[in-house]
């Protein structure tokens, strides 16, 4: 019996885990668009940050990947730590969107729903069709595995030691209501989703194997153990986003503390708002009435917990900061987004969106080491210290094209949209020509040192029309940098531009040859003018470069 109750259990899981997986998926190609612009908007205020949270969660199906996301803005600092304590609270209300999905009595229903779903998906031509019929695919195995797990508890309620083993988890005394609650927190930990271990629990509830006060014990253990992968992805962050994982757990976790004093009068007020008595069994031995029960105990829970916390957002800001203070070295985070490890597996707009953020990082950190190179190339007295700051800056670049470069082909393992993998080679395709960028930043820096090796000079002409070019070829650059995350491009200006600085380009190296051939330039200089000029060529092929991957334009020759 154990054996077929073990790979049934564990099939119906797997089913439901690809089914959720899969379902949220869906879900966000379809509002890939909308999602990228909930999250990139900054809440001012609480209430409409619970509602942003709260949104974002419904249509991603996971509060962790809310929940981790809020923790990689707090990390850059484009979020406040009170700001995010809303749309973490807001996340915990809408991950019980899922909650509901489970209750809905359609499990024998699931293969209907998979053959309703697998027609558009494999057939239709327009890509938001297949997301549709994606949708409805997940939809059905959802329910199917549901419809397994529930199947493979049936023969535990006629097994007498599993029962005997049930009375230390029944959940009518303190102490046996204490066990459930750790348990509940401690599965979750280990499965690190609340949603599956939600699902689990229905089952057992369903087929009369636990009592439906077991189930509620256990689901509030349930809404501990979810905040782990926040804080797992806190590791390494800067101290306010561990600050916003820790309001996560305290949050949950002192909503546990107060509720559990009224543990069973709190049964009965859910009682009281659905209808049909908890504990009715039919004749085929399932208990009808008892997953609404539940899911409706998960929902008013964390919408009572907000309720009651929501006022004293700024005084729990203030003790998870008291937990954790700052270091006593300034931090410095280079990588800015993609360090809070979010799991790119269950939300591939958001983890597009977030690889996007960390790409404008990634400009400005160009941009800085450009307007060095340029500062160190045309002092008359180089400093060695501006010389190490180019060649620091240099080395981050080439760390973080590595990480955006692995983070989003780590994504297209998964299944993408056509748009998606567009997106995703897009992405990785600007990383390197920044990179590029930057290499060629820091070639100009170290032919400043090779001239003074040489104890050479370049000539005022030769300093002017240096200075000239690389200004406008800069201001090619920050043009095309302002416009990253733009959805229009005006490509025939960027060519233009480009065309005019190639041909200028052209112009000083022949008035720089005719000068050599006059013995007007020393050859030791003239050679290094050269090749400033030429490394200046190749900064504005890898900008126009840079544009073409972000415009989604063909590659063509510049």
């Amino acid at each position: 019996m154990w054996l077929e109750v073990g790979y049934m259990f564990f099939g119906g899981l797997g089913v439901f885990f690809f089914g959720m997986k899969t379902l949220s998926e869906g879900l966000q190609s379809i509002a890939g668009d909308f999602i990228r612009k909930i999250v990139n908007a900054l809440t001012t205020n609480r209430l409409v940050a619970v509602g942003v949270g709260a949104l974002v969660t419904s249509i991603v199906q996971s509060s962790s990947v809310t929940t981790v996301m809020v923790v990689g803005f707090v990390n850059a600092q484009l979020m406040s730590l009170t700001q995010a304590i809303g749309v973490i609270f807001g996340a915990n209300i809408g991950t019980t969107i899922t909650g509901w999905i489970i209750a809905v009595k359609v499990g024998k229903f699931g293969p209907v729903f998979v053959g309703l779903g697998v027609f558009p998906y494999m057939f239709a031509k327009r890509s938001d069709y297949r997301a549709v019929g994606r949708i409805f695919i997940a939809l059905g195995l959802v329910f199917m595995g549901l419809e397994l797990m529930s199947g493979a508890f049936k023969p535990l309620r006629s097994d007498r030691g599993f029962m005997d083993m049930l009375v230390y988890f029944s959940a009518d005394s303190v102490r046996s209501y204490l066990a459930c609650v750790l348990m509940g927190t401690l599965l979750t930990c280990v499965i690190q989703s609340s949603s599956a271990m939600l699902g689990v629990t229905v089952a057992l509830a369903t087929t009369n194997v636990i009592t439906y006060q077991t189930a509620t014990a256990l689901v509030l253990g349930e809404n501990i153990g979810t905040t782990i992968t926040a804080l797992l992805a806190s590791f390494g962050a800067s101290s306010n986003a561990k600050r916003a994982a820790r309001a996560h757990a305290l949050f949950n976790l002192l909503g546990v503390l107060w509720l559990s004093p009224l543990f069973w009068k709190y049964l009965h007020f859910v009682d009281w708002l659905i209808p049909g008595n908890p504990d009715y069994v039919n004749a085929e031995g399932v208990k009808e009435y008892v997953a609404s029960h539940i899911v409706m105990c998960h929902t008013m829970f964390n919408v009572l917990n907000t309720i009651v916390f929501l006022p004293f957002l700024q005084p729990l800001a203030k003790l998870v900061t008291w937990m954790t203070p700052p270091p006593k070295e300034k931090e410095v985070a280079h990588l800015r987004f993609l360090s809070t490890r979010i799991p790119v597996g269950s939300s591939t707009s958001l983890a597009l969106a977030t690889a996007e953020k960390e790409l404008v990082n990634l400009a400005r950190m160009v941009e800085r080491t450009f307007l060095l190179s340029r500062r160190y190339v045309l002092s008359e007295k180089p400093y060695n210290k501006i010389f190490e700051r180019v060649e620091k800056y240099e080395g981050i670049t080439d760390s973080i094209q590595a990480e955006v470069t692995v983070y989003v082909c780590k994504l297209q393992e998964g299944t993408l949209t056509s748009e998606q993998s567009a997106k995703a080679y897009s992405l990785i395709r600007a990383a390197d020509e920044l990179e590029s960028i930057a290499d060629y930043c820091y070639a100009l820096a170290r032919y400043r040192n090779r001239l003074t090796e040489v104890q050479g000079q370049l000539s005022a002409e030769e300093q002017a029309e240096l200075s000239a070019y690389m200004r406008k070829v800069y201001s090619l650059f920050r043009r095309v940098e302002r416009n990253i995350g733009a959805e229009a491009w005006d490509m025939r200006d960027i060519y233009s531009r480009s065309r005019k600085l190639s041909e200028e380009g052209n112009q000083i190296w022949s008035a720089h040859k005719k000068r050599m051939e006059a013995g007007g330039a020393a050859a030791i200089s003239g050679m290094l003018f050269s090749d400033f000029v030429v490394s200046l060529r190749k900064i504005r092929g890898h900008v126009v470069n840079l544009a073409e991957a972000l415009s989604a334009t063909p590659i063509q020759d510049s």
